[in-house]
């Protein structure tokens, strides 16, 4: 009898090829969430950053920080930074249940002068800018209580 040599993979080689593949790809699938999440919330921080800088460009021009909105109501940037910043930013989504949501502005409360910028990040934690600066926050403000 003669040896007869196949050329080729057996069924079970390609199974097992698969299964290494298929597993491999599942960890470069999990890894690249928490990465899109870190990047999503340094998204948000720098945009907070911009219209904190937006906010003081026009406090220079004007003399004082826009007004919009009530005191404890949660509503949109004012849209005369939109002058200085054009487009106002947006959340870039995936905002967990835990947070309240996007990004957040506080008007002034008259002679005080003072306005208090948030978002929510991904890992629960909030982050404010002030005319005093940025903080990062284990609550979501109320008022203008950025600190």
């Amino acid at each position: 009898m003669k040896k007869v040599k196949t050329n080729g993979f057996t069924l079970i080689e390609l199974l097992v090829v698969l299964v290494i593949v298929s597993i491999l790809a599942t960890i470069v699938l999990v890894s690249l969430g928490s990465v899109r999440a870190k990047a999503r919330d340094a998204r948000r921080e720098s945009d907070i950053r911009q219209m904190m800088l937006a906010m003081e460009m026009y406090y220079d021009s004007v003399l004082k920080y826009p007004e919009k909105g009530t005191l404890g109501t949660t509503v949109q940037p004012p849209t005369v930074i939109g002058v200085y910043l054009s487009p106002v930013p947006e959340d870039p989504g995936a905002t967990p249940p835990a947070c309240v949501g996007g990004y957040q502005w506080r008007g002034n409360t008259g002679a005080s002068q003072q306005y208090c910028l948030w978002a929510c990040l991904e890992s629960g934690v909030f982050f404010a800018a002030s005319p005093k600066g940025t903080r990062m926050l284990e609550n979501a403000p109320t008022g203008l209580d950025c600190w």
